[in-house]
């Protein structure tokens, strides 16, 4: 409604003047220069007038939106206009102002609630342009780093240099780990990132962690976990060497003393040699079980170089045929052809055939039994190679015990072979995962950075 009246006004304005233009023309033709004069101001006056009338309403806009810029809601235009369309449009824009400071509030409560949260979460958080320039760190990431207040990421060379290097080489969705030692505490942090873009600008988000307690949950809880299984290896070997012990000296034994030589007899010498030998068996399991802690604590460093996957899977195959006596199925896929690993080849090699081994001995007593390695790069730009089997799979109440020392399902073996082969696959600085659906299929991940 506000526009067409103002359009109404234009016109009519546009009108008079164009009269004007042909009255000043006629008496000028005409030669009647008072006339040609008074119309000749008539004109001027008129085209002032609409300069002005049209000025006053850009203005008045223009001023609206520089007091929504500048986030001052409190203008306001009069709606008591005798021009029916600047009545209109001042209403209009009165409404507008209101609308949009209702808006701005609720952004502002919305905002605050946000920083509230942040100010309070346990994890800490701040945002950092391409420049360097810390845009906020809410009070825990300022507790974690032990500086206040953070401004720039070059504060962080007073705190720790390896902390400000990893945070100055800090790329987007990235995650490090580093520790800190202060006059309070020594501290684990975990550092992810990801990005964001604000006015048409780039900035890195990092999430700050400490996780210092899980680690030392978890450390507690592996403790218990390994020094459970060793106790019952232990008891295992010694409980039987304690009871042939007894029963070889209750042999030489009487109520009164011990038996006289001349009373001993073949069956002495005989049940005597048994029993030793038992002793022996158990001793050397026993030495065997300590031989196999000791290879797993004196693991050597990975001796790394770029090896093909295709030909690391290949000789793979190759050895695990020579072993493989059941009607199994082997299949490997490397994708790119030419990928390459910068790996120790035998320590790998050994990771890769111990998992085999496992998956042949799972799918060793059903039919149609496949195993199939495949090598490749993930979306996150990691090389992985996965031996996959579509045996009974791993029960989920023995998901979390699988990778422990010496914690085994079979009958035979030392439970040495998953926990070493997670331990090459960290000192190669990747890990070892796994994934298993019951009856249908299990899957074993090593990721290489």
């Amino acid at each position: 409604m506000a526009s067409k009246s103002f359009y109404f006004q234009l016109v009519l304005r546009v009108v008079f003047i164009s009269l004007s233009a042909m009255g000043l023309a006629y008496f000028f033709f005409d030669e009647n220069y008072k006339l040609t004069t008074l119309f000749l101001v008539i004109l001027v006056l008129l085209s002032i007038y609409l300069i002005k009338y049209v000025n006053h309403t850009n203005r008045k806009i223009a001023y609206f939106f520089e007091s929504i810029k500048n986030e001052d809601f409190t203008l306001r235009f009069p709606e008591y206009e005798n021009v029916k369309s600047l009545k209109e449009l001042n209403r209009s824009l009165n409404m507008l102002n209101e609308m949009i400071h209702k808006v701005h509030v609720q952004n502002q409560v919305q905002e605050k609630y946000y920083q509230e949260i942040l100010k309070h979460a346990d994890i800490g958080i701040l945002t950092i342009n391409n420049k360097g320039h810390i845009l906020y760190a809410n009070p825990r990431v300022e507790h974690l780093l032990n500086y206040t207040p953070l401004n720039h990421v070059k504060q962080l060379l007073q705190v720790d240099k390896g902390l400000y290097e990893l945070f100055a080489t800090l790329e987007p969705f990235q995650r490090k780990l580093i520790e800190l030692t202060n006059e309070r505490e020594k501290i684990q942090l975990t550092l992810k990132s990801t990005t964001v873009t604000v006015d048409n600008k780039n900035l890195l988000v990092v999430v700050v962690q400490d996780i210092q307690k899980e680690l030392d949950e978890k450390e507690a809880d592996s403790w218990v976990k390994l020094i459970r299984v060793l106790t019952h290896e232990i008891m295992n070997t010694i409980t039987p060497i304690t009871s042939i012990s007894e029963s070889i000296l209750n042999y030489y034994k009487k109520d009164d003393g011990l038996i006289p030589v001349e009373e001993l007899t073949e069956k002495h010498i005989q049940n005597t040699y048994k029993g030793l030998e038992v002793v022996k068996e158990q001793g050397n399991n026993l030495m065997d079980f300590v031989q196999s802690y000791r290879s797993f604590l004196n693991i050597p460093i990975p001796d790394k170089s770029l090896v093909e996957a295709q030909n690391l899977l290949q000789k793979v195959l190759v050895l695990i045929n020579q072993e493989n006596s059941n009607n199994i199925d082997f299949e490997i896929e490397v994708t790119p052809i030419d990928l390459g690993l910068f790996i120790d080849e035998k320590q790998i090699t050994q990771v890769l055939l111990n998992l085999c081994k496992n998956g042949v001995q799972s799918i060793a007593s059903q039919e149609n039994g496949s195993i199939k390695i495949t090598a490749g790069i993930t979306t996150n730009g990691e090389k992985y190679i996965t031996v996959w089997d579509n045996g009974p799979g791993i029960p989920p109440e023995l998901m979390d015990e699988i990778f422990i020392p010496f914690f085994t399902t079979k009958n035979t073996g030392t439970g040495i072979g998953l926990s070493l082969s997670k331990q090459i696959v960290r000192l190669h600085g990747g890990s070892l995962k796994l994934r298993s659906i019951p009856n249908y299929e299990t899957i074993f991940t090593l990721l290489f950075p």
